[in-house]
């Protein structure tokens, strides 16, 4: 599990950064692979939830929601870019 608490800590400052501090730059970010993460995140939700292992399922819906704020921030302050 310390993995997944790493990696969702290593997102918040993205997070703040997108919402409050810098939402200027969110050009930047890639909705693309913010969306990719998120989808990622929800398989293996799908997966631990099926095989009742709460560490995989825990950890990769807190990802998912982390991944999915991120893909709709980026969609509400720069839209779809091709």
């Amino acid at each position: 599990m310390r993995l997944f608490s790493d990696s969702l800590l290593a997102t918040l400052p993205q997070l703040y950064k997108l919402f409050f501090s810098h939402s200027q730059h969110a050009a930047g970010l890639s909705l693309v692979t913010w969306a990719l993460y998120a989808f990622i995140a929800f398989l293996w939700t799908l997966y631990g939830a099926y095989h009742k292992n709460p560490t995989i399922w825990i950890g990769n819906c807190l990802g998912f929601l982390m991944d999915a704020t991120m893909s709709i921030g980026i969609y509400l302050q720069v839209g779809l870019v091709v």
